[in-house]
């Protein structure tokens, strides 16, 4: 059997009372997008059955299979090992919210199948069209304008959770990308970048998911990701 054009991944935890609507949301679109596909749920170490969820639904569908793992490896181990995971020449994946509206899912495959090596959406660029908190607003603009200043990136968003990559391409990058959790996206973007990756940024309608909060640790620990990364990249060179 040939292998699937694209493999969409959901990284879960804890996420059981969104994730059998993300579940059958997806299967929709992609078969919308793609004559193949498989869904690659990256569940990292739940304690609320979302595992179970999952199980459940690839009994019906096939194409959707479950990678569990007992402990918490971090969001960023979670997605780089369904990355290596992953059977398609695409590999994209979105938040289990489905904060980012599914619309755009044809838009962010098409970008790589056009050439791009990396997709990305955009909560920040003028036409994007987002529904959120002042303080996540003022949060988000602060972090990604440090993104550009001191990493010298040319991105609006850096952190919206709905991405595609080139896999061949991206397989080459992520032995170097060393975060673990949510600094990964960025630190994936930033080096793709530098090694020259063509990638294609765009606006999306994005509505802010239940319970999501910014805390001043999480503030903090982005500016001190930040500042790892440059001294990695200029001091340490690597």
């Amino acid at each position: 059997m040939a292998p699937p054009e694209v493999t969409a991944i959901i990284p879960v935890y804890n996420d059981r009372e969104s994730l059998e609507r993300a579940l059958q949301i997806s299967v929709t679109i992609l078969s919308q997008c793609s004559p193949s596909f498989e869904i690659i749920v990256a569940e990292d170490g739940s304690t609320d059955g979302s595992a179970a969820i999952v199980e459940d639904f690839s009994r019906a569908d096939s194409r959707v299979r479950l990678l569990h793992s007992d402990a918490r490896q971090g969001r960023g181990r979670a997605l780089t090992r369904a990355i290596q995971e992953a059977q398609g020449s695409i590999v994209c994946y979105f938040d289990v919210d489905l904060a980012t509206d599914m619309q755009h899912l044809p838009e962010l495959i098409g970008s790589i199948r056009e050439g791009y090596d990396m997709a990305t959406g955009s909560r920040l660029m003028p036409d994007s069209d987002i529904v959120r908190t002042e303080g996540r607003e003022i949060a988000s603009r602060s972090y990604n304008f440090l993104v550009r200043l001191f990493l010298s990136s040319t991105l609006f968003d850096h952190q919206c959770g709905f991405k595609a990559f080139n896999r061949e391409r991206i397989l080459a990058i992520i032995p170097k990308v060393r975060d673990t959790h949510w600094f990964w996206d960025t630190e994936l973007l930033v080096r793709g970048q530098r090694k020259g990756f063509r990638v294609k940024e765009f606006a999306v309608r994005w509505r802010a998911g239940k319970g999501t909060t910014v805390k001043a640790k999480d503030i903090f620990s982005m500016g001190r990701a930040i500042l790892r990364l440059w001294w990695q990249i200029h001091v340490s060179k690597n």
